[in-house]
């Protein structure tokens, strides 16, 4: 991807008239799906362009471009969770933030690769940030840039530091050399540290207006763009993604299951689901428990428009006080599905939760 987004335009003119404004580091926050990384790629890039356009674009022809589209370029660093690297690739992760397994299908619980016995085949890949990480940036930041130019620390997803790499990234927020940028990319500000908040210039990246995605979706040949701006709550690049056949499947399969709590086994979908990203499944149940509950309360869908009728069926026999505090629950899950002790029990526990807060609420005698 070598251009910003058309509902990017505006935040990218008013960043780039004036670099000077840019400070020493950026947080790019917003909706997962929007466009964040490509936005953080492209600017990345049109900082070490050596002949950027007038409106700050790199030019994509020099040295400087050659070097960034080859994951070369000595001025720039891409902090990743190992995983994320691992599975995808730095390049692929900065293609499109959807297809990096924060959020999406994508499974990133195989193991490490390696020979047999070697370290790293004895363990995961981490998805988080960690310390080592963050401290090699210090001697990065630190060296004399190329051509006298900036220097660029790309992080992402920024929440997936864990507490000692953000730590150690306060240090160097705090006394950055000149022409040093760094740019933070998350889906959850809240969950940074509100002493790196603090430290950045933070950019609320907008969603477009579904009008705009729609044509958007079309041009890149999906083919049922409404029913996937609404499945990934209308973000674009979510969309494509669940224009994908095995992630349509997978979702149907998980959607089909508990839309009939009564009769599915939670101990057998979570045996299905144990190898699939965790987070998602949890944004899928926390899709699906908000329809149900806006149905009972509204009367309208947002996510699942073409499971209207099982979601009327179940949304009138519920408890809505029940739902509620089981979707307050789904918040804390969330951030516990990016590291659980048990795979397994962490989905038996949370589809039994699940079933629980549906049942049938007692009818008064």
């Amino acid at each position: 991807m070598n251009t910003i987004y058309s509902w990017h335009q505006e935040t990218w003119r008013i960043l780039r008239q004036d670099n000077a404004s840019l400070g020493h580091a950026l947080l790019l926050k917003g909706r997962q799906g929007v466009g964040k990384l490509v936005f953080a790629r492209q600017l990345a890039k049109s900082l070490l362009c050596d002949h950027p356009s007038v409106g700050g674009e790199a030019c994509r022809n020099c040295q400087g471009c050659g070097w960034f589209e080859q994951g070369g370029h000595p001025d720039f660093r891409l902090i990743l969770p190992e995983a994320m690297a691992e599975k995808k690739g730095a390049s692929a992760a900065l293609a499109n933030e959807e297809n990096t397994g924060v959020e999406t299908g994508a499974e990133m619980e195989s193991p490490g690769t390696g020979e047999p016995g070697s370290p790293k085949s004895k363990r995961k890949p981490s998805k988080q940030i960690r310390i080592t990480q963050i401290r090699d940036i210090t001697e990065f930041i630190n060296m004399s840039s190329h051509q006298n130019g900036h220097k660029v620390v790309l992080i992402y997803p920024a929440e997936t530091m864990n507490p000692e790499a953000a730590n150690a990234l306060l240090k160097n927020l705090e006394e950055p050399p000149p022409r040093t940028l760094f740019i933070l990319v998350t889906h959850r500000a809240q969950y940074l540290l509100p002493t790196i908040r603090s430290r950045c210039c933070q950019i609320a990246m907008p969603a477009p207006d579904p009008a705009t995605a729609t044509a958007w979706l079309k041009e890149q040949g999906v083919r049922d763009p409404a029913t996937c701006l609404a499945s990934t709550g209308y973000a674009p690049l979510a969309a494509l993604e669940f224009n994908d056949v095995i992630y349509l499947e997978r979702h149907q399969a998980f959607v089909s299951q508990i839309s009939v709590p009564g009769k599915f086994n939670p101990c057998v979908l979570a045996e299905e689901m144990q190898k699939s990203d965790l987070p998602t499944l949890v944004i899928w149940l926390q899709k699906w428990c908000y329809d149900l509950m806006s149905f009972r309360t509204t009367g309208k869908i947002r996510y699942h428009l073409d499971m209207l009728a099982p979601i009327e069926s179940l949304a009138s026999r519920i408890n809505p006080r029940a739902l509620a505090t089981f979707l307050r629950v789904l918040n804390e899950t969330l951030r516990l599905a990016h590291h659980p002790l048990n795979v397994r029990l962490f989905l038996e526990e949370m589809l039994f939760s699940y079933v629980m807060s549906v049942a049938p609420q007692e009818q008064p005698r």
